[in-house]
């Protein structure tokens, strides 16, 4: 389970979706919702670009 710990950690900072260093060093802890909700908008806003066409 570490070593699935450790590879999110790596692709969140590689992807640079958390500001914060200091929530990637308590994972074990719960996050407070401000922090999942804003990773989870910035991912999403990577995947799918807000000015990016339809088509």
């Amino acid at each position: 389970m570490e070593a699935r710990k450790q590879e999110v950690v790596r692709r969140i900072e590689e992807a640079g979706l958390l500001k914060d260093p200091q929530w990637l060093s308590r994972l074990d802890e719960p996050a407070p919702l401000w922090v999942v909700l804003e990773t989870l908008l910035r991912m999403i806003d990577r995947i799918d670009p807000p000015g990016r066409p339809y088509d």
